[in-house]
């Protein structure tokens, strides 16, 4: 904690970004600014819709809200600043404000990869073992999935962002990220960080391919019942409830494992900020409209709110 105090009464790092001010990335992040307000807008809503409907007070709604949550939070820590210093043309970040940064991102991104995880297997409960869904899939065991994931995503984020600021940085400052990322980090302390290195590349190990291999065992399940079904109408209902959960599965699990679980030697900064952009920014847009578009009960939620709003509009 003395380092940390220490090295807090330093100067901070330069955050290099993604955009230059030419006219191209002008227009990219411009894109980047509508995805950002579509994320924001599409989550809120996602999240409101799921309280004010009683249709939706469900264990698969319940954990989506917190996914919902777990996205906002996501692209409010990183695009916000960003933005402010794209715009300002300061790319400066204090180092309390860049450790900070770090907690909230890997606890954000750990928490969500746990959440999605335990959601395959709410998935395979809901199919396999219909009359049983309700008691298995409790109050209780929804409350000790969803905090579960908060809490190992929140330590593996606090032992992280710790660690990461806890070496000394005396040399450049410059970040060759468009937010504080620990690797991109901590290229620039000025000890020996093999140790830390190897240990942060377990860590990413553990968090991803745990709850990845939940997901494959509940969906190999799930096709084992989805195959003995009967009706041709079950099997479709069957795989249309988990389609949209793969496919969110798809986009995190493929950004995150492409960026964490390449070797040192074959990441360059240029992929990681565009493969990065995809799953802090992009993938918390489609989450909401993955699962409204392709999800009647949302979509009747959100229709019954509309007419709502226009029966109060009325004179």
């Amino acid at each position: 904690m003395g380092i940390w105090l220490n090295q807090s009464s330093i100067d901070g790092f330069i955050l290099l970004g993604i955009f230059s001010h030419s006219q191209t990335d002008l227009i990219l992040f411009s894109a980047v600014m509508w995805v950002f307000t579509v994320a924001l807008c599409g989550n809120v809503l996602l999240i409101l819709l799921i309280y004010i409907d009683p249709r939706l007070h469900t264990p698969m709604y319940f954990f989506l809200s917190q996914l919902s949550f777990m996205d906002l939070m996501l692209v409010c820590n990183i695009v916000p600043k960003m933005a402010v210093n794209f715009l300002s043309g300061s790319k400066s970040i204090s180092f309390v404000g860049c450790g900070t940064q770090i907690g909230f991102f890997v606890s954000l991104v750990g928490s969500e990869g746990l959440l999605l995880g335990l959601m395959a297997y709410d998935r395979y409960v809901a199919i396999s073992h219909p009359l049983h869904y309700p008691i298995l899939m409790n109050q209780k065991v929804c409350l000790q999935i969803a905090g579960s994931s908060w809490a190992f995503g929140i330590l593996d984020g606090v032992i992280q962002m710790v660690a990461a600021m806890s070496f000394p940085y005396c040399g450049s400052r410059n970040v060759d990220h468009f937010f504080c990322e620990v690797p991109a980090l901590l290229k620039l302390a000025c000890a020996d960080t093999s140790l830390f290195d190897t240990l942060l590349f377990a860590c990413c190990v553990f968090m991803l391919l745990l709850p990845f291999s939940i997901i494959v065992a509940s969906y190999a399940r799930i096709l084992g019942a989805v195959l003995h079904m009967h009706s041709a109408q079950s099997r479709k209902k069957a795989l249309a409830t988990c389609s949209s959960h793969l496919t969110a599965v798809s986009f995190f699990y493929g950004a995150a494992m492409f960026i964490y679980l390449r070797p040192r030697r074959h990441r360059t900064p240029t992929h990681d900020k565009v493969v990065s952009i995809f799953y802090t920014v992009l993938t918390p847009m489609l989450n909401p409209l993955i699962y409204s578009l392709r999800n009647r009960e949302v979509m009747g939620a959100l229709r019954k709110g509309l007419d709502r709003c226009r029966i109060g509009n009325q004179p």
